[in-house]
């Protein structure tokens, strides 16, 4: 009996093998992200606040680079896991929007 087959003979899912091609990828683009930020701080003649905005928009896409390919958020199996990271930015956000309603009032 071949080891795709259970007992019934039904054949059953094997699970797939991720390459390492995918994983070379995720590297290769948070390479280049972490470049790109890099070269727009030391690049001293781009606007603060057009630097500001590469900064966070570079962070934002690395952080979701590395929940799909390093964390493997992208896989079926981990709702959990999502569930308690959005949860943790409802609450941070709750927490930053009532501190600064605390301030300015």
């Amino acid at each position: 009996m071949s080891s795709n087959h259970s007992a019934s003979g039904e054949q059953t899912k094997r699970h797939k093998v991720e390459g390492p091609r995918k994983h070379i990828v995720a590297f290769v683009m948070s390479l280049a992200l972490t470049i790109i930020a890099f070269a727009a701080v030391s690049a001293g003649e781009i606007n603060t606040t057009f630097t500001y905005i590469i900064l966070v928009s570079m962070a934002v896409i690395q952080v979701f680079i590395q929940l799909a390919f390093w964390m493997h958020l992208k896989d079926r199996g981990h709702m959990f896991p999502i569930i308690a990271i959005i949860t943790g930015i409802f609450v941070v956000f709750t927490m930053v929007v009532m501190a600064l309603y605390w301030v300015w009032w």
